[in-house]
């Protein structure tokens, strides 16, 4: 058992789940660093007293994680390993009453927009002057920009809604500040996040503005790429693919999660969009910004999904040639729409079927990456790992796309800088080449 001491407290914050979770995290951190507060993220150290979990509580399995790392710190807990257990975040938000009867060794539970009462309780002060200012835990050179926070969109099979709430928008000049702030710590890459971001705007301003939002950080001196995410297909706005096309710091990449394409599943997942917008859509995307890379995610095994549903998803995939796709299993979900409905479709039939639409994918990504020996690309390297410099080009984000390495005994480049790589060799993911002057 650990012995108490007068030590200062000190407090280890763990993040699960999405980057919008890690934007939260870094914002508890700064706030707890200008307390005057011994803080680290995700530390290794095992030396905090007090321990925050930030869960996630989107689909089954990052429940599970979110369960499993609060039942080990409280364990901790009960051994005297730690002295106090605090759980924020989705996970929280939405089963607190059920986590505080399974879990009570945890100190106190707070939802995921809960960051004043969770200070307080910790003895520190919210202080607003800090808004838009942030500690970043990523790689120093890239950072998450959330521009705003809820979703409300009536998707039949997310949670979301229920776990942050209605659209809320950050001001332009809020968002401008944040950006200049994370430039001045040495930010290269800013990567736009929202559950909703082509809904930007539209609750301050009456109309959606991220042409104009992307227009303001594209004019911030020293970013250097801008990247955009979970851009949702209806009624998109058009006007920001002109913004992304004339611009030469905002990345040709866009990922818009399109979950299905069948008629049929759209109208039960509640889309708001039909089959054929949705593949007109991803055409005007590659017309108005040509050589841009498309990301989407799609779910297998949606309550009401036929074989036939399933099949035009595959030809989908196949006509479009998406650079970069990930698909979900369906997870049923307690308070959505479809979780009303009979989860019909058995796990094992999901998997299958997520599998068939990878193995396509798989094949369309070896294909895409072989065009690109030869020809020399930007790169942003983020690391160093197993001999290699491993980056990023402008068609990738981190954590979930491809990566091109450079033999790190025959090259070398500094971390958080961008060069020139001359592609010699491709794989299914990856891309390997050497630095060039």
């Amino acid at each position: 058992m650990k012995t108490k001491t007068l030590k200062k407290d000190k407090v280890n914050i763990i993040t699960l789940g999405c980057s919008k979770n890690i934007v939260d995290s870094e914002e508890l951190y700064s706030q707890l660093k200008a307390n005057d507060f011994l803080v680290e993220h995700e530390s290794q150290e095992d030396d905090a007293n007090i321990v925050i979990i930030n869960t996630c509580g989107f689909i089954d399995n990052a429940k599970e994680e979110s369960i499993n790392t609060i039942v080990r710190w409280a364990e901790a807990k009960e051994a005297g390993e730690i002295d106090k257990l605090y759980v924020t975040g989705c996970l929280s938000q939405r089963y607190k009453p059920d986590l505080e009867k399974e879990i009570p060794e945890v100190d106190q539970y707070f939802g995921s927009t809960h960051l004043p009462q969770l200070l307080q309780t910790l003895g520190a002060d919210y202080k607003h002057e800090l808004i838009g200012e942030r500690i970043t835990t990523t790689p120093a050179h890239y950072a998450y920009l959330k521009v705003s926070e809820g979703c409300d969109r009536p998707c039949s099979f997310c949670a979301i809604p229920i776990m942050r709430g209605k659209h809320v928008s950050k001001s332009l000049e809020q968002i401008e500040t944040e950006v200049k702030g994370l430039v001045k710590n040495g930010t290269k890459e800013i990567l736009l996040i929202a559950q909703d971001s082509t809904y930007y705007g539209l609750d301050l301003y009456g109309e959606r503005k991220l042409a104009e939002l992307l227009r303001r950080i594209s004019d911030v001196p020293g970013v250097e790429w801008i990247r955009l995410h979970y851009a949702y297909p209806s009624q998109f706005p058009l006007e920001a693919l002109e913004v992304m096309a004339e611009r030469d710091n905002i990345c040709k990449y866009i990922d818009i999660p399109l979950q299905h394409v069948s008629d049929n599943m759209l109208k039960i997942m509640r889309r708001g969009i039909t089959g054929k917008r949705t593949e007109e859509l991803v055409q005007t995307i590659r017309e108005k910004v040509p050589g841009i890379a498309i990301r989407t995610t799609l779910i297998a095994g949606h309550p009401g999904e036929t074989e036939q549903d399933f099949l035009d998803l595959c030809e989908f995939v196949k006509r479009n040639r998406f650079d970069r796709l990930g698909i979900f299993t369906y997870s049923h979900e307690d308070g959505t729409h479809a979780g009303e409905m009979l989860d019909d479709v058995p796990q094992e039939v999901k998997e299958e079927r997520a599998a068939m639409v990878m193995e396509i994918q798989q094949g369309i990504s070896t294909e895409i990456n072989k065009t690109r020996v030869g020809k020399t690309l930007k790169v942003l390297f983020d690391r160093k790992e197993g001999g290699y410099y491993i980056g990023r080009t402008e068609f990738d984000s981190p954590e979930v796309d491809n990566e091109v390495l450079v033999d790190a005994k025959t090259n070398y480049v500094r971390i958080g800088d961008f060069a020139n790589v001359l592609i010699e060799s491709a794989e299914d993911f990856d891309l390997y080449g050497k630095v060039i002057a």
